[in-house]
């Protein structure tokens, strides 16, 4: 689930970063705000799929990835905040959906902390 959910965020940081214009195609929005917002966006998905890989895969400091996944699921709330306030309510399923991936994300990095504690 991090590698899907990683991958997917990856992807919609590139489209934002790199490719506006299509991004905007796909997603309204990244048409309609300012262009910095909407890389922003992009740099905040990218962060989000590096705390979610990184830690494992550098075997590092493995308590940052249900961090990294409790800070997706605040970015999904707001996400979906943010096309309700624009009368995009029908698409915040996305949202949804990797919302409750990152609380899977979260529980279980938790769970297996907390079981490796004891």
């Amino acid at each position: 689930m991090q590698i899907l959910l990683a991958v997917i965020l990856v992807w919609a940081a590139f489209m934002k970063l790199f490719k506006p214009a299509e991004a905007a195609a796909m997603w309204p929005w990244v048409g309609q705000v300012p262009i910095a917002f909407a890389k922003f966006t992009g740099i905040v998905d990218l962060l989000g799929a590096a705390g979610l890989i990184l830690p494992a895969l550098l075997r590092r400091m493995p308590k940052l990835t249900p961090i990294a996944a409790i800070a997706l699921i605040v970015l999904m709330v707001c996400a979906s905040i943010f096309h309700i306030a624009r009368g995009e309510a029908e698409a915040i399923g996305f949202n949804i959906v990797f919302g409750a991936i990152a609380a899977f994300i979260a529980w279980g990095r938790f769970t297996k902390a907390a079981i490796a504690v004891k």
